[in-house]
């Protein structure tokens, strides 16, 4: 039987959110022992304190939600975030070299994160599969999984669509057993998260995740 709990991690990303949503957002986690809380960074060092004496882990993202930091920026954002805390850390991919078949750039870009997180935090690598056709979310997971990543995961959520079940298959065909496969985006109920497995997906990314557990429904788009 599957943890379903022990698979999600438990999501806000917004813009807005505020330390008295981000303590709910942990305290959330506990009770359901969910994989981890998904936050900015700026909230990391915060969660980390709340969370530390439970089995949560905090997840932060880098490059988010556009992909476009440089190379550079991403692998300081990832060090700063595990110095403060995080153990896992989603990376977002720089989508325009893909589509510009810069491949070279990308691998680069995902392995300097890799880099920085040796030994640390897991990486799992966005690649935003809602703007790539089938060949380029095909190039982008091999490409992760080159550069040594742990993930890769279908969104982040705030572009022009969330994880389906066929990019999930996809993905999972295209890394196999080797790397895990993230799900994220538009994932509001248990019968979403049931569809998400079945295609391979080994995380889920859901700010859902208590309606989730429930057996509710949910409104959020991540």
């Amino acid at each position: 039987m599957l943890n379903l709990s022990g698979m999600i991690d438990h999501t806000l990303l917004r813009a807005d959110a505020t330390k008295a949503e981000i303590t709910k957002l942990t305290e959330e986690a506990k009770k359901y022992s969910f994989a981890s809380v998904c936050v900015n960074p700026t909230w990391v060092a915060y969660s980390a304190e709340q969370l530390a004496s439970s089995t949560v882990k905090v997840c932060t993202v880098i490059g988010f939600p556009l992909g476009a930091s440089t190379t550079e920026t991403k692998a300081f954002e990832a060090a700063n975030a595990i110095a403060n805390g995080a153990t896992e850390v989603d990376m977002v991919i720089n989508i325009s070299a893909l589509k510009d078949g810069n491949d070279a750039l990308v691998e680069k870009d995902i392995k300097a994160v890799v880099d920085a997180a040796a030994g640390k935090a897991l990486v799992k690598v966005i690649i935003e599969a809602s703007l790539l056709t089938d060949e380029e979310k095909v190039r982008a997971s091999q490409l992760s999984a080159k550069a040594g990543a742990d993930f890769v995961k279908t969104s982040t959520g705030f572009s022009t669509g969330g994880a389906t079940p066929e990019d999930v298959a996809l993905m999972r065909k295209t890394v196999g057993d080797k790397l895990g496969v993230k799900a994220s985006g538009g994932i509001r109920s248990l019968e979403d998260m049931e569809k998400m497995i079945a295609a391979g997906a080994s995380r889920i990314g859901a700010s859902s995740g208590v309606k989730i557990m429930e057996g509710e429904q949910s409104t959020s788009s991540y």
